[in-house]
C-alpha cells in the first residue's frame, strides 16, 4: 500500500518543530509512504492549509500536522489552540481526512523538548504511525 503524506508544519519554535518533523518522516518512511513538506508560520494557519491543498485536489493520502504553542501570560495560547485544533478536527471531518494532529500545547519549552525530541518521547513518530493507520482504516472502508 504506497501513499503520500503531507507533513504541515508550523515554524514558529524551529527547533521542537525540527524534532516532529524528523520523528514524522522515519514513521513514514519505515511504512515505505512517499512525503511531502508545506511550511506554514504558525498553528493557527494550519487549517487553512488543509483547505487549500484539499481546494487544489493534489493526490495527497494523509496529513501530518506538527507545531507547538508555549504557554504565555496572556490568553493568546488559549485562543490559537483552541481555534487550531478545532479547525484541524473541522478540516477531518468535513473532508474525510487521514489527519495525524502532532500540535504541542504546553507551558514550557522543556515540556515541548521532551515530546518533541526524538531520542525522547517523539510524538511526531506517535502521530505519523497515526495518519498511517487512519489512511489504512479510509481505504479499508472504501473498497
Amino acid at each position: 500500500m504506497t501513499a503520500t503524506v503531507l507533513i504541515i508544519e508550523s515554524r514558529f519554535y524551529e527547533d521542537v518543530t525540527d524534532q516532529l518533523v524528523s520523528g514524522a518522516i522515519q514513521a513514514i518512511t519505515e511504512v515505505g509512504f512517499a512525503f511531502r513538506r508545506l511550511e506554514v508560520p504558525g498553528i493557527l494557519e494550519i487549517p487553512a492549509a488543509i483547505s487549500m491543498v484539499v481546494a487544489s485536489h493534489q493526490p495527497i493520502d494523509g496529513f501530518v500536522t506538527l507545531g507547538c504553542a508555549v504557554k504565555g501570560g496572556t490568553d493568546h495560547y488559549d485562543h490559537v489552540c483552541r481555534e487550531a485544533m478545532r479547525g484541524i478536527q473541522d478540516m477531518a471531518i468535513i473532508h474525510r481526512l487521514a489527519i495525524g494532529n502532532g500540535i504541542l500545547s504546553v507551558h514550557s519549552l522543556a515540556q515541548a523538548e521532551e515530546r518533541a525530541w526524538v531520542n525522547r518521547r517523539n510524538f511526531g513518530g506517535q502521530v505519523a504511525r497515526a495518519c498511517v493507520r487512519m489512511i489504512a482504516l479510509q481505504r479499508g472502508l472504501t473498497q
